[in-house]
């Protein structure tokens, strides 16, 4: 039962897992939230407010491997074997992601040389765990069956952020035919926790020689978590109220923690009339970890005779356990500062656009080229990570039913599927926008299947000069 409850938990930890792409969103320019995107956009209004706390919420959920259908579907067959397909099935590359991000003010206008200024603040949370192979099938099956086989700790990795992001940037037109901008980032840390570069392995091997039948080794043992802003809160949360924990959580994420700083930079390039090119690079930049912090160490090597890696055996044998490692292994609690680096994105599309409109242009806008009511195109996604590139590529339709109505349909291949439909639609009543977009819709029906999905909402008033 054990094996099962551990299994679950981290395949539920999976499923709290988002990406960071937002293709919806990406070069929909009736939205100011493609600035964010791509400092590069052009946009079709002159002048925007978020709602506070609602010009954008941003929820979804994800895995690269399995889902819970997998392990909880009716094939006849035991959830144990459905459990051990499904933990093979994973590699030490698959990873579940979560990203949420809440734009708390948003702000921006254009100056009478047609550039466009925002300014705003927006919290964040960012995660990626890397599905820990090796330990995960030790602590499954126990060591019996693997004679020989070396256990290894790299496999556990993760990183996790949470920050507030200051940021203002401008757009600006430097001709009908190709536009560019930049914003600069300032990040408020309220957490972080990093652990990418662990080692050491875990064997087992026969020793009828011996004084038992088995013999364990621990070998260039090595695993250390960083965390800022953990140990305030271990510390104090006992000791004071909950105002007074909430008012030090707003402190540390309005400039009163740890402190970085970024850049994004964007284009948007028409070869002609019909064809826009795009791209754009974002969170180019890092965090000096310096307040709060405490790096755990677990390190060193181990040999002992006898034990056999039981689940979930008893609590005297378990005691045997963590006796014979703590005499052999060694744990540091350290207050090294360290730096780490956000996970830069990349964004590059390509589109056509047909089915002119002849609607009147705004002067204070670069409109000199013709605008289309119908765009095809293609974008593609990708963001670092710990172990590598992350893509995702996507094909779209974009429309433009009238002033007051547009929608987007989006098809993505990333890690997670294959068949991920997404839906954006916005309209506006006079100067007030709402969008609602959502992913992965054919999974809508049964979420249990899903690999991923998410959903994005915002509400603001935008103004255009006549």
């Amino acid at each position: 039962m054990m094996r099962i409850i551990f299994f679950l938990l981290i395949l539920t930890l999976s499923m709290a897992a988002t990406a960071q792409n937002k293709q919806l969103l990406y070069n929909f320019d009736d939205l100011p939230q493609t600035l964010l995107l791509n400092p590069g956009a052009e946009t079709n209004f002159d002048m925007h407010f978020g709602v506070p706390f609602f010009s954008q919420i941003h929820l979804s959920a994800g895995s690269s491997g399995v889902n819970m259908f997998d392990i909880f579907k009716d094939d006849g067959g035991s959830i144990n074997d459905r459990i051990k397909e499904s933990l093979h099935k994973l590699s030490r590359n698959d990873f579940f992601t979560l990203n949420q991000q809440l734009e708390i003010f948003s702000i921006g206008w254009r100056d009478n040389k047609k550039r466009y200024y925002t300014a705003g603040v927006y919290q964040e949370m960012d995660a990626i765990v890397y599905f820990p192979k090796d330990p995960a099938v030790l602590a499954f099956e126990g060591n019996k069956d693997h004679i020989g086989k070396n256990f290894d700790f790299s496999d556990a990795a993760f990183t996790a952020d949470v920050l507030n992001v200051f940021h203002i940037g401008f757009t600006n037109y430097y001709s009908k035919d190709l536009n560019y901008g930049f914003r600069g980032k300032i990040y408020s840390g309220v957490f972080n926790a990093h652990s990418v570069d662990n080692q050491g392995i875990f064997r087992t091997e026969l020793s009828p020689e011996g004084p038992n039948l088995y013999r364990h080794y621990m070998s260039n043992v090595d695993v250390l978590i960083k965390t800022a802003g953990w140990a305030d809160l271990q510390d104090s949360k006992d000791d004071i109220s909950n105002r007074e924990l909430m008012s030090n959580l707003v402190k540390k994420a309005f400039l009163g923690g740890n402190i970085g700083l970024g850049l994004d930079a964007g284009f948007t390039w028409y070869p002609s009339d019909q064809y826009r090119v795009t791209g754009s690079i974002l969170d180019i930049g890092f965090m000096r970890q310096s307040k709060n912090v405490e790096n755990y160490r677990y390190y060193g090597d181990y040999q002992t005779d006898g034990i056999e890696l039981l689940f979930p055996g008893t609590r005297e044998y378990w005691d045997e356990w963590e006796d014979d490692l703590d005499r052999n292994l060694k744990d540091e609690t350290l207050t090294n500062s360290y730096t780490t680096w956000r996970p830069v994105k990349l964004n590059a599309s390509i589109d056509y656009g047909f089915s002119e409109n002849a609607e009147p242009c705004n002067c204070y806008r670069p409109m000199g080229r013709r605008r289309y009511f119908n765009h095809l195109g293609a974008q593609f996604f990708a963001i670092k990570r710990p172990r590598g590139l992350n893509y995702a590529t996507t094909i779209y339709y974009d429309k433009t039913f009238n002033e007051n109505l547009r929608g987007k349909i989006t098809y993505t291949a990333d890690s997670f599927s294959f068949s991920n439909i997404g839906l954006l639609v916005s309209t506006r009543l006079s100067n007030f926008n709402v969008y609602l977009a959502a992913d992965n819709l054919l999974d809508y029906t049964n979420l249990a299947k899903a690999q991923n999905a998410s959903i994005q909402i915002g509400f603001q008033l935008m103004f255009s000069r006549e």
